[in-house]
């Protein structure tokens, strides 16, 4: 079975004034932090994790994103700077994915660097796959995981959120 990261995405901003402070259970993320080789995300605040997710990853294996159509997942770092609620998955955050470096290696080797990285839970109606997607690597370069993870995902990681990807 085979899904693809596709979908488009409704930037929103300005979230207003300060927000209390939070107990470490609903506590928002100040960061997000995927280890590629460990096949973990982790949402951070001060430094500290307070969620931990397993992850699948892009079906082209572990080594850098280096052009468009590679299936590969990036290594670098990001913001969340778009949120979709109405994707092909059971919601969607978007990875500013290229960056500076990433377009810059793409023009070098004359291939486009590619986009639409996105942290998402699984295919509309596929939701009863649950952890199960973990057993292989199946995204185009995105990041998966369950619906219930990225509702969770969704509520703690605003518009903004650092993104970190590391091998």
């Amino acid at each position: 079975m085979l899904f693809v990261c596709v979908g488009s995405f409704v930037a929103l901003g300005g979230w207003g004034a300060k927000e209390p402070v939070q107990s470490a259970e609903t506590q928002k993320a100040d960061s997000i932090l995927i280890l590629k080789k460990d096949h973990v995300l982790e949402l951070l605040a001060g430094g500290k994790v307070i969620k931990t997710y397993k992850v699948a990853l892009g079906r082209g294996g572990l080594a850098p994103k280096d052009r468009e159509g590679d299936a590969r997942t990036p290594e670098g770092n990001y913001v969340i700077d778009a949120r979709n609620g109405d994707s092909h998955y059971h919601r969607a955050l978007h990875v500013s994915y290229p960056n500076a470096e990433d377009r810059s290696r793409a023009a070098n080797l004359g291939v486009s660097p590619g986009g639409a990285i996105m942290i998402h839970g699984l295919p509309n109606g596929m939701g009863r796959i649950g952890a199960a997607h973990r057993l292989y690597d199946w995204t185009l370069g995105c990041v998966a995981v369950t619906d219930d993870e990225i509702d969770q995902i969704w509520e703690l990681a605003p518009i903004g959120t650092p993104v970190e990807i590391r091998p």
